[in-house]
């Protein structure tokens, strides 16, 4: 079997992205594919891969701090956060 196309995996990665579990994730994960996906190496979009198949409830709770996340995802989720200012 062939490997998917790099294009062709940024777009399948896209599209996990705006279509999640809860809007809150949907609008997180639209913004940082946007602005990111693009640039990612590789090993960045299969990591991006593996943490797309998180629930997305445990996604936001890492993304906003609410719990730490797991080492493999904790710089990715830091990443992600940023783009993402606390609300005051």
């Amino acid at each position: 079997m062939s490997e998917e196309l790099r294009e062709h995996k940024i777009k399948r990665l896209y599209m996990r992205s705006i279509r999640r579990g809860i809007k809150e994730m949907d609008l997180i994960l639209k913004s940082y594919a946007d602005r990111h996906l693009a640039q990612m190496d590789d090993a960045a979009l299969d990591l991006y891969a593996v943490m797309l198949d998180e629930n997305d409830h445990d996604l936001y709770q890492w993304i906003t701090g609410q719990q730490t996340a797991p080492d493999r995802f904790a710089a990715l989720m830091a990443d992600i956060a940023a783009d993402f200012p606390p609300v005051k």
